[in-house]
């Protein structure tokens, strides 16, 4: 069972969180401090989970993996809470990588191993794209 903290600094709306390795997280619900928005956390956990996923996949299956950027647009209700409804995530994907194993290593990650997508898939519209970016040259 993992455990992850959250505390407030005492200034303003800020709190410095830490993961279950210790790493600290800096979260904001002010817009003059630092830190992540807390809703943006949300879709950022969705992009992570399955980057790690994707990245180890194609590794396996030896592509030319130069760089994977996830880019995430989400839906939220107009009004309180501000459900989520929709999350897009388009990859892009760098390197001299298959388009076939690039949208078949993003959609297994997603149905199979992430934790993320499978809890809130349910009740949130999850949606993808894979774009393949030329990398350098190898060799």
């Amino acid at each position: 069972m993992g455990e992850v903290r959250l505390r407030w600094t005492g200034e303003r709306i800020q709190f410095l969180g830490a993961t279950h390795y210790g790493d600290p997280v800096r979260v904001g619900g002010d817009p003059e401090g630092p830190g992540a928005k807390p809703s943006d956390l949300f879709p950022l956990s969705l992009a992570a989970c399955t980057a790690y996923d994707v990245v180890e996949i194609l590794r396996k299956q030896r592509q030319d993996l130069q760089g994977l950027e996830a880019i995430v647009t989400s839906t939220q209700d107009e009004e309180p809470p501000w459900p989520f409804r929709a999350i897009h995530v388009e990859w892009v994907v760098t390197g001299a990588v298959d388009r076939h194993k690039a949208e078949r290593a993003v959609d297994l990650a997603e149905r199979t191993a992430c934790s993320v997508a499978a809890t809130i898939g349910p009740v949130v519209a999850l949606t993808h794209s894979v774009r393949i970016e030329p990398g350098v040259a190898t060799g």
